[in-house]
């Protein structure tokens, strides 16, 4: 890997369903100055998400030469979606408008630095190895629990991106023939029983059905169970709700079950955990453990992965992409 200049900075984008965070990269992965927007919905053309990309681009530039940065020489985007091989076009984006949108070349008309457009999970996966809880590891997955289930790969050091560029979609593994319906039109898929998602998803169910257990949950919202969040139930774990930490059981449970399947394809030498839910911590990393070594393949005669949590939060998408963004453009110049 070639090193980084000293002193030199890039931009990095993370664009999710909600927000458009940008910042100021330096070269140890420190965030200098940020900035950040709403998400245009996905009732907006292409056009208008640009827009805001570039907003937050300037607003960098701008803070960058106000607080006496060296000029960012790059700009990454990490977007929530499918990411072709060419790491130029983003083939969907379910929060989004973009449908086979070609990002970087639209971004490259506008601005005029090196744009290099790559899926959020991997950069958020690339951030933890250069900086956090995957530095110095060859072999690793980052699940990020959020809203769904995003992931990534990285294989003797290189991110696995697959041949169409769209590797590491673990949230749409069936676990559950016949299951829960998912967005995507599957049923059964993980992101149905391990994530933000599911998590709220039941304590609705208890709640609907009149359940006694769930009367702290449904004091903490006035009665109103769509102001219910996934960050609500963990805090309800945290003060010592049973039922809140029940619910954030079983779904490090089903983490746990969709981590051993992956230990038995990828064979890798630590799990990251990032993302929302993420910070239930030991209240969902536990049960995890629990079931991945009783269902781990070859249990007792190979070696285990550790699972962790994401060191960086959420900046990892942000400093990862700005990282992608940077060397990217130092492999060009080599």
């Amino acid at each position: 890997m070639t090193p980084a200049r000293t002193g030199s900075t890039a931009i990095g984008i993370d664009i999710g369903g909600t927000k458009v965070s940008g910042g100021v990269v330096d070269a140890g992965g420190r965030i200098r100055v940020r900035t950040r927007r709403d998400t245009p919905d996905r009732s907006h053309t292409p056009a208008v998400v640009e827009d805001t990309i570039v907003e937050v681009v300037d607003d960098l530039l701008g803070q960058a030469v106000d607080a006496g940065l060296p000029a960012p020489q790059s700009v990454g985007v990490g977007a929530a979606g499918f990411v072709a091989a060419d790491r130029a076009t983003v083939v969907f984006a379910p929060h989004l408008s973009w449908r086979n949108e070609p990002l970087r070349q639209s971004l490259g008309e506008r601005v005029d630095l090196p744009i290099t457009i790559d899926n959020d999970a991997n950069a958020a996966l690339w951030a933890e190895h250069r900086f956090g809880a995957a530095r110095d590891v060859t072999h690793a997955v980052m699940i990020t629990l959020g809203t769904g289930i995003g992931g990534a790969v990285l294989i003797e050091g290189h991110l696995l991106r697959g041949r169409y560029g769209i590797a590491g979609e673990f949230g749409h593994m069936q676990v559950v023939p016949g299951g829960q319906r998912c967005e995507c039109g599957n049923r059964g898929c993980w992101e149905q029983y391990s994530s933000g998602n599911a998590l709220v998803r039941e304590a609705r169910t208890l709640a609907l059905a009149n359940s006694p257990m769930a009367t702290d949950l449904l004091a903490r919202v006035g009665g109103d169970l769509g102001q219910l969040t996934g960050p609500m139930i963990t805090d309800a774990a945290r003060s010592g709700d049973p039922i809140a930490r029940e619910l954030l059981g079983e779904i490090g449970h089903w983490l746990g079950v969709g981590i051993a399947n992956l230990a038995a394809a990828i064979d890798p030498e630590v799990f990251v955990i990032g993302g929302g839910v993420s910070a239930a911590g030991d209240m969902l990393l536990g049960p995890a453990q629990d079931t991945f070594a009783r269902q781990l393949t070859g249990r007792g005669y190979r070696p285990a992965a550790r699972i962790v949590e994401a060191t960086l939060g959420p900046d990892a998408g942000l400093v990862g992409a700005a990282t992608l963004g940077a060397e990217s453009v130092r492999e060009v110049a080599s």
